[in-house]
């Protein structure tokens, strides 16, 4: 049965109701913005909830070589990326929680509930008329309404997800989540988003396909990745606490990284007027590619100031003499976890933002980015927004299933968090130190045409 993705239950309404406001009103002051060309202070304001505005800029690429096994192209290259608006922060325990109970509800009220309350009655369009005339196409005829079915969020009620009420356990237990240590947990296989999207074969050709990706976070890969480590309590804490809300969520792997932000830009398209710059220019949320990324990494520092990165100076209240102190989120020498900070992640607002307002781009988590992994990936991506797009399936050997992981993290070495340093990992696997953020394309807005410096000065 396919469901029409509108509205928020109403555990998750809530959350955005504010959210929505806010946005709402930034984005629909779209045409107070100046009549010159787009600027970062013109922008920013426009900024979708959470994130920030990148300007246009150009960047000289060039591999960082941490593995001399592999053969890499270390060729410099310019290239330039277009505007676009970034999430301030990795996405969140909290964020991601609230898509995969969205995805759970959602399965309950159709395949178990069934009771047509949770459904919004459709009423089926008007027959259309015929034109009149002896020229009138031969095709003009009725057109029914829409027969899928779309959920009413606001009849599910409840604070707490429908898939945890009392009343449904009998039903729900051992086919949509089973009892983990006292908590309940939702079975992967059984909370399945589905979504359309584009995809590019080898050849480069693209066709839309219909993806299905389980969407709960793997909770166990903190004893996966570190056996005989004792990390029990992150297993069975870090994705379901409150005290980690605001963390950066991990165990998720790339294919479930695109379906979040499939999923969010739905939700952002039932909350914002027609007047919103989301509208006006069809946005959508995606990962980062990697030359993004990489570009608002280096908006302070070139790759060889590394030291500039990994200390900042800051002014003790008590001596007025300036201190040097840890600036992210890494293992500071081998057995050194615990000299920043925090032993794992931390808060996803933890230090100081760059000069876009962008946090823990290095250093607490590696994040997903949108690109396939190749060592000579410079050879096949175009100078002006470069992107290498490959779809692989699952039946595809490793090799071809590697994506791009930049940004290094909390159990990293500093030579890691550089901003040119690429990695990758296999698309359908996920680690307790790899979490994502969104981005979202930014019009190149000028209103009036720009006018040359020789003609301005006249």
């Amino acid at each position: 049965m396919n469901i029409k993705f509108t509205y928020f239950a109403i555990t998750l309404s809530a959350a955005l109701a504010i959210t929505s406001c806010q946005t709402n009103k930034r984005l629909e002051g779209m045409d107070k913005v100046s009549k010159s060309r787009t600027t970062l202070q013109d922008l920013t304001p426009l900024a979708p909830h959470g994130m920030v505005f990148v300007p246009a800029g150009s960047i000289i690429e060039k591999e960082a070589v941490t593995d001399t096994s592999m053969a890499v192209d270390t060729v410099p290259k310019t290239v330039t990326v277009s505007a676009f608006f970034m999430d301030q922060t990795e996405v969140t325990n909290k964020q991601y929680r609230l898509f995969v109970d969205w995805v759970a509800d959602s399965v309950v009220v159709t395949d178990y509930l069934k009771d047509e309350k949770y459904f919004k009655k459709v009423k089926k369009a008007a027959p259309a008329k015929r034109s009149k005339g002896k020229n009138a196409p031969v095709n003009d005829i009725a057109v029914a309404g829409d027969t899928s079915k779309s959920i009413e969020w606001s009849k599910v009620g409840g604070r707490t997800p429908l898939w945890q009420s009392p009343e449904l356990k009998g039903q729900l237990l051992g086919k949509l989540y089973t009892m983990i240590n006292g908590k309940p947990t939702l079975i992967k296989s059984a909370v399945l988003y589905r979504y359309e999207r584009l995809s590019v074969n080898r050849s480069g050709g693209t066709k839309y396909v219909t993806d299905t990706v389980g969407v709960p976070p793997d909770q166990k890969v903190w004893s996966t990745d570190f056996p005989n480590s004792q990390m029990e309590v992150m297993d069975n804490n870090y994705y379901t606490n409150k005290q980690y809300d605001d963390y950066p969520v991990i165990g998720v792997n790339w294919k479930q990284a695109r379906a979040f932000a499939n999923w969010r830009s739905k939700m952002i398209y039932s909350t914002t007027g027609d007047r919103s710059l989301v509208k006006q220019y069809n946005l959508q949320y995606n990962l980062p590619t990697e030359a993004q990324w990489e570009y608002a990494a280096s908006k302070d520092m070139k790759p060889e100031d590394f030291n500039k990165l990994s200390t900042v100076t800051l002014k003790d209240k008590k001596t007025k003499k300036d201190v040097d102190a840890l600036a992210v989120n890494f293992k500071q020498q081998e057995g050194d976890y615990r000299k920043d900070g925090g032993t794992f992640t931390m808060h996803v607002k933890s230090y100081a933002p760059n000069s876009l307002g962008l946090y823990n781009l290095m250093g607490n988590v590696s994040e997903w980015t949108l690109d396939a992994f190749s060592p000579s990936y410079k050879e096949f991506v175009h100078d002006l927004n470069p992107v290498l797009l490959y779809d692989a399936a699952d039946t595809d050997s490793e090799a071809m299933k590697r994506k791009v992981v930049r940004g290094g993290s909390w159990k990293d070495n500093a030579n890691l968090l550089t901003p040119s340093t690429r990695n990758y990992e296999i698309q359908d696997v996920s680690h307790s130190y790899i979490g994502f953020r969104c981005v979202m394309p930014a019009p190149d807005i000028v209103v009036e045409q720009t006018k040359t410096r020789k003609i301005a000065k006249n």
